[in-house]
């Protein structure tokens, strides 16, 4: 199963673009079409985002960074059982956030074998008030079974936080599962806070970017909280088993598109 709804390509915008104020008005769109565009406002510095880009990539070419493998920790308790996920990602919060809710599903494809591994077949948006959207999403998941991909179908309500950088979601239908629901949350990272800032430990990315001279880069650390219980005869020995190793392997895979996606983007030659 999918730990987390959606990863996108990174939208190459203008860097002159102003933030834009939070809307106090909300609103009701709940709407029979699908709605597979991005909102308009953002709520992160462009300008800053462009910088890091520069950082990153100059970076990059002298000392790769290393992209660490997940952490992953399964409990299971009266019949639920807890993945906890935490990644280290080479790139900002604020763009390793856009890309998780990229309203098109995102790049998540095995180019060498041309297989889509998520995709969003449909997209509503219920609710909309400043930095928080509401959306209804039907997905579908290729989860590794033995060696074959089967599209495995998720309808799921997600609720995001762009100002935040936290997303909650819960299942209205998925496949296998009697209940599906989670959160994950993006947290900056100050890589180079003990090369740069010695003589205080930054506790801001403004303190960050002053005591490093605007010279540190920003990582992100990516933490997913998934719940989930198996439907009947699913929630028992040994195809509970099968459940609980697909969805880690699955998640593994996604993860791991999400590091092979955070290099492109450290390398990607900018943009005139």
């Amino acid at each position: 199963m999918g730990v987390f709804p959606g990863f996108g390509s990174w939208i190459n915008q203008n860097s002159q673009q102003p933030l834009k104020a939070e809307s106090k008005r909300s609103e009701n769109v709940d709407s029979e079409k699908d709605n597979f565009k991005r909102p308009d406002k953002v709520y992160y510095d462009l300008n800053e985002e462009h910088r890091q880009e520069d950082l990153w990539r100059e970076a990059e070419k002298k000392h790769p960074w290393h992209n660490a493998s997940p952490k992953i920790k399964v409990t299971h308790e009266n019949g639920f059982y807890h993945m906890n996920i935490e990644l280290i990602v080479g790139l900002t919060p604020g763009l390793l956030y856009h890309f998780l809710t990229d309203p098109e599903g995102g790049p998540f494809q095995d180019l060498r074998k041309r297989r889509k591994l998520m995709e969003n077949k449909s997209r509503k948006v219920l609710f909309e008030n400043g930095p928080r959207q509401v959306t209804r999403v039907e997905k579908s998941v290729a989860c590794n079974v033995f060696g074959v991909y089967i599209p495995i179908s998720m309808n799921l309500i997600l609720d995001e936080n762009r100002k935040d950088l936290k997303t909650q979601y819960k299942k209205e239908k998925v496949r296998f599962m009697k209940s599906f629901e989670g959160k994950y949350k993006v947290e900056p990272i100050f890589v180079d806070k003990e090369r740069l800032c010695k003589k205080r430990i930054p506790m801001t990315e403004e303190e960050y970017k002053k005591c490093s001279g605007g010279k540190g880069k920003l990582a992100s650390k990516l933490t997913i909280d998934q719940y989930y219980q198996p439907s009947p005869p699913f929630n028992l020995p040994p195809l509970s088993w099968f459940i609980r190793g697909m969805t880690i392997k699955t998640s593994k895979i996604l993860l791991a598109q999400v590091q092979d996606t955070s290099i492109a983007v450290r390398t990607a030659i900018p943009m005139p």
